[in-house]
């Protein structure tokens, strides 16, 4: 039994996750080749190796001939009797190689092919390794900046969080530990190369997996997610089971599930709502915490009109266009947002709505918590229903692609 070959290769099974059997092969091939260096060819060598002892024989398969024309290939009927009696012409003999007898060069072309090889299955283990985390999240330690970019450590291979996939305002410490989007893992001749990224809408649906038991199991569904990293993020969200509410869940005890995943996003503030097959109905809930009239979908034009209240307007709107912009871009739909007054002068609406309407305001605002939402995207409320908006403000919101 070869003991120390033995030992090595079981280390390096442990150690580096290489199988003995690649690495057996490994030698096989490391020892045919230093025999072609040392020889000039290698076609007639074989090697035989045991899997569980490690012992090796390393022959060279002679024809026997009456004139040796290729010493390398031939033997003489004379030597191979010397070697056993009962060999003839045309018979195959078996001439054993010591390795020991291999030039200075050839034995260091067989140890670097070796090593070529365990380098390579090294990177590829970890390629494999990371390939099954593609789309998935991962934890990471942040190392240094490189120039804009962040180098993170993920344990067996380091990744680059790039300027473009990073949250704007986000500033990183040294061995601090970050949650992480794997974008996509690609295999090159130095390594894995690993895309990470802060800024995937897909981050916050993952962070929901592992935060949120009931998603994870399937039982509620991410129907869909849009997101503007570091300011808001939208989900809509849909329970298969009729006795778990999908919002409840995810927000967890006294909002418990949600602020955990703010906190690793740094702040930045989610909005959670329920997922209807009716598009007005799913559009409405998109607008929260705004309170809708009414909802005019097109399935078909993929557009909707919306109306709502006056003292609302700002709130659908919200800061920036930032609110009605999210909820396009989670429901599909170019969503036009008016007023009442608006809609009144564009006869969408009765002339005596207002007067229909009148008195309730303030009770709504009271009941809808408008005060504090306003306060949220704009500052201190100042009494007023609501704020002017320039005309471009209220259009079609663009679903970005």
């Amino acid at each position: 039994m070869n003991t120390e070959l033995l030992e090595a290769l079981t280390i390096l099974e442990k150690e580096k996750d290489i199988s003995k059997e690649t690495l057996l092969d490994a030698i096989e091939n490391s020892l045919l080749n230093a025999c072609k260096n040392h020889f000039g060819k290698a076609d007639n060598v074989r090697v035989i190796m045991d899997r569980q002892t490690c012992d090796y024989r390393l022959y060279a398969e002679k024809t026997v001939v009456e004139d040796v024309e290729d010493p390398i290939e031939q033997i003489s009927l004379e030597d191979a009797r010397n070697i056993d009696g009962k060999y003839d012409l045309g018979d195959i003999v078996q001439i054993p190689i010591e390795s020991k007898s291999f030039g200075r060069i050839a034995t260091q072309n067989a140890k670097n092919l070796i090593l070529q090889k365990i380098r390579e299955e090294e990177r590829k283990v970890v390629y494999d390794q990371y390939f099954e985390k593609e789309k998935d999240i991962v934890t990471g330690i942040v190392q240094r900046y490189v120039g804009r970019n962040v180098s993170i450590n993920l344990g067996k291979a380091d990744a680059m969080l790039t300027e473009n996939e990073q949250v704007k305002g986000e500033v990183f410490k040294p061995t601090e530990r970050i949650k992480l989007y794997v974008v996509e893992v690609k295999n090159t001749t130095k390594g894995p190369k690993i895309l990470v990224s802060r800024t995937h809408p897909e981050l916050v649906k993952r962070l929901f997996e592992s935060e949120v038991a009931e998603v994870s199991n399937g039982v509620v569904e991410i129907k869909s997610i849009a997101r503007e990293a570091g300011s808001r993020t939208k989900i809509a969200v849909w329970s298969n089971d009729p006795d778990v509410d999908p919002v409840g869940a995810c927000v967890g005890m006294n909002g418990a599930r949600v602020n955990a995943i703010v906190n690793e996003l740094r702040g930045e503030k989610i909005d959670i709502i329920n997922w209807s097959d009716n598009p007005a109905i799913l559009i409405e809930n998109a607008l929260s915490p705004a309170k809708v009239i009414s909802v005019m979908a097109d399935p078909d034009e993929k557009v909707a009109s919306v109306i709502v209240p006056d003292y609302q307007l700002s709130l659908a709107i919200g800061k920036e266009g930032q609110n009605a912009r999210l909820a396009a871009r989670l429901t599909g739909y170019k969503i036009d947002i008016k007023s009442e007054t608006q809609a009144i002068e564009s006869g969408e609406l009765p002339e005596n709505y207002m007067e229909l309407s009148e008195g309730v305001y303030e009770q709504e605002m009271y009941e809808d918590g408008y005060e504090e939402a306003y306060e949220e995207d704009y500052g201190e409320y100042d009494g007023e229903y609501g704020s002017e908006y320039p005309e471009d403000e209220i259009q079609f919101e663009e679903v970005e692609e």
